[in-house]
């Protein structure tokens, strides 16, 4: 399997400040670029825990006995860990978003490059496909999709223009879905706006959100004290959510304060924020968009 360079790959594994015998987890395997690196750093008696929901990364399991691939969603961290003999461990990393090679895969339906079916799903395994919601959905519904996922002031158009055409015949795949908005699509932002559509309709298929909150929550509590977490995000959806949660421990309002005044957060911010260079963007185009940040346990 063909996977692209991963992004962030020193930054985000010296963010881990690994212990030879260290216990970490990479939650997000893909190619295994990142695991490579915190194996690399490990001693004979550390290990190195990895999750991936899509069969494909499979193929890259690495064959090392310090080494565990888990094929399941990152949101089923902690019972997986468990179900290891696993308690706590030293770090995590996170890698966000949908990797380069699902993208380049046509049948995935990832892309507005390609002609395959509306699909979309990282795990193959899953029911809810993109063509289940732009078929079937409401006009509130993809409404607030558009306007929340794809951070869309046109949602209620798209939304409207797709239950008009679909009163006629089904959207079945991308190329039918492009060459539909592409109507009403303003021509110089049309492939910007269409990228945004398909992360709106890729998100709300893999509940992208709501897992990145089971696992931060999980993330706390899996950690030992002064262990690592190390996340790359790639829109403001996802760094949203792990900016406020390093903050606070919240997703949402301001932590609860004691009677003291004093505010019990779970994490510590490590550094500043952490964007690639131009030399990683020249290289590797999907870094364009990744941001890094970096906690440690309280």
């Amino acid at each position: 399997m063909k996977y692209h360079n991963p992004v962030l790959l020193n930054e985000s594994v010296a963010g881990l400040d690994i212990i030879k015998d260290g216990i970490y987890v990479d939650v997000t395997f893909g190619g295994g670029g990142h695991s490579k690196e915190i194996l690399k750093k490990l001693g004979h008696s550390g290990r190195l825990i990895a999750f991936d929901q899509d069969q494909d990364s499979i193929e890259n399991k690495i064959e090392d006995n310090r080494f565990l691939l888990i094929n399941k969603n990152f949101m089923y961290l902690k019972e997986n860990l468990l179900s290891n003999n696993i308690d706590k461990v030293d770090g995590i990393l996170a890698d966000f978003g949908i990797s380069s090679h699902q993208i380049d895969v046509p049948e995935r339906g990832f892309s507005i490059r390609y002609d395959a079916d509306l699909d979309m799903r990282m795990d193959q395994s899953t029911e809810l496909t993109a063509f289940d919601i732009v078929n079937s959905y409401s006009f509130d519904q993809l409404t607030k999709i558009f306007f929340e996922y794809g951070e869309l002031r046109m949602a209620r158009v798209i939304s409207a223009k797709i239950i008009e055409a679909r009163l006629i015949s089904e959207i079945k795949t991308t190329l039918e879905l492009n060459e539909l908005l592409l109507t009403i699509l303003p021509k110089k932002r049309s492939i910007k706006l269409l990228a945004q559509i398909y992360q709106a309709l890729r998100i709300e298929v893999n509940s992208e959100l709501e897992v990145i909150k089971s696992f931060l929550i999980q993330s706390q509590e899996v950690l030992k004290s002064k262990g690592r977490l190390s996340i790359i995000s790639y829109h403001s959806l996802e760094d949203r959510l792990v900016k406020r949660f390093i903050r606070n421990g919240l997703f949402e309002g301001d932590a609860e304060k004691d009677l003291y005044g004093n505010v019990q957060i779970p994490f510590n911010k490590i550094g500043k924020l952490i964007t690639p260079d131009e030399s990683e963007i020249k290289q590797n185009n999907r870094a364009r968009s990744a941001k890094l940040r970096i906690a440690e346990k309280n």
